[in-house]
């Protein structure tokens, strides 16, 4: 962990020790910011939103804008969240959740208004690197003010010697983003809703493995966001990018999971593995199995996210990870694989944006800044 001097008022200095310290997806996981359900507002249909989400979805969308989500979806998902909550407390995690706050109270910029959405993701909004904490730039508006959730947390962490950056503020405005966009049809080149107009990136398309990243571009990610990502890093650190096939692309971590050291789960249907880096062929490629039928019709009427968000797993250290109950085939494959899956259920949480690897920002992992390639 990164050390930092600090003058106190008596001209002595102390040495603050951050209470961030996160380089990889692997290590003992010790603090962890969970994400909270209190006041999901169901988001804005602007474009960058409805183009994730099916037509029939979209629809929805537009007339329920604005409104709270319904207790039918909050109460099994807030019965979940508890209960992982609980099983990361009995293992000596510590928990940290941020503030409560309306989201369905309009806010505006120059160039637009909005609502807001949910803080049920610290995922995509924050990326710790190191000590760092950096506020990503959103292409979402209805996220544009998310993280002042976690503020009082961001604030403590600075106080207590962690570094607390933000990316630029973005704009958000119609030069961002394709006007004649629409989905690709199943064989058409993969193409992105966003512009470079400026950089926008969620933290959720990209992955740490020590001093390399591996990033994904999507319609949440333009190149600018990684370049500018990149830049700021410095040489100390690489940004490899993985092609996703994927027609509607959002978050890498249904994609693409490093597990351990050498180890790595693709998504065979959004992944050509003979597309990888290069720097991968060291590495053990695990290819993530069919996911599970899940039978819950609302689920599948409602979900944000894919069929792949079995591969949406917490590692929490000593090759032990968290993963969906209902998604057998994985919890079997993470066996096989030489990892012990705890079984948890998260699977109602999916209507807000994710699962256990989405739901959560790892804070401090025991484990130092390494390079595990050539």
């Amino acid at each position: 962990m990164e050390s930092l001097p600090l003058a106190t008022t008596g001209g002595a200095a102390r040495l603050l020790v951050s209470p961030v310290n996160s380089h990889n997806e692997w290590d003992p996981l010790e603090e962890v910011i969970v994400g909270r359900l209190d006041g999901a507002t169901i988001p804005s249909p602007h474009p960058v939103v409805t183009c994730n989400v099916p037509p029939w979805a979209a629809r929805f969308q537009r007339l329920a804008a604005g409104a709270r989500y319904p207790r039918v979806l909050l109460e099994p998902a807030q019965r979940e969240l508890d209960q992982f909550i609980h099983l990361l407390r009995s293992l000596g995690i510590t928990v940290t959740r941020p503030d409560a706050v309306d989201h369905k109270r309009r806010f505006a910029t120059p160039d637009w208004s909005s609502r807001g959405f949910c803080v049920t993701c610290p995922r995509d909004s924050m990326l710790v690197i190191g000590d760092e904490i950096i506020e990503t730039p959103m292409a979402w508006p209805c996220r544009y003010f998310e993280t002042h959730s976690y503020r009082a947390i961001l604030k403590d962490y600075f106080r207590r010697g962690a570094r607390w950056t933000a990316a630029p503020k973005p704009q958000l405005t119609d030069a961002l983003f394709e006007a004649d966009f629409r989905i690709p049809e199943a064989g058409e080149p993969v193409r992105h809703i966003l512009t470079e107009f400026e950089p926008v990136f969620d933290a959720a398309d990209f992955v740490r493995a020590g001093r390399d990243l591996f990033a994904m571009r999507s319609n949440v990610t333009n190149q600018t966001g990684i370049d500018w990502l990149r830049r700021h890093l410095g040489p100390g650190y690489r940004v490899h990018q993985i092609e996703s096939r994927c027609r509607t692309p959002m978050h890498i971590d249904t994609t693409f999971v490093p597990l351990s050291p050498g180890k790595v789960l693709v998504n065979p249907e959004y992944i050509d593995i003979d597309r990888l880096p290069d720097v991968l062929s060291s590495w053990d490629i695990l290819i993530a199995p069919e996911p599970t039928p899940v039978r819950e019709r609302l689920l599948k009427i409602t979900s944000l996210c894919g069929k792949w968000l079995s591969m949406n797993v917490l590692s929490i250290g000593d090759k032990r990870v968290i993963a969906e109950r209902h998604h057998t085939e994985m919890l079997r494959a993470l066996e096989k694989w030489g990892f012990e899956p705890i079984p948890c259920d998260l699977l109602h949480y999916a209507p807000f944006g994710g699962s256990f690897h989405c739901a959560t920002l790892d804070i401090r992992r025991r484990g130092t800044l390494e390079s595990y390639f050539d």
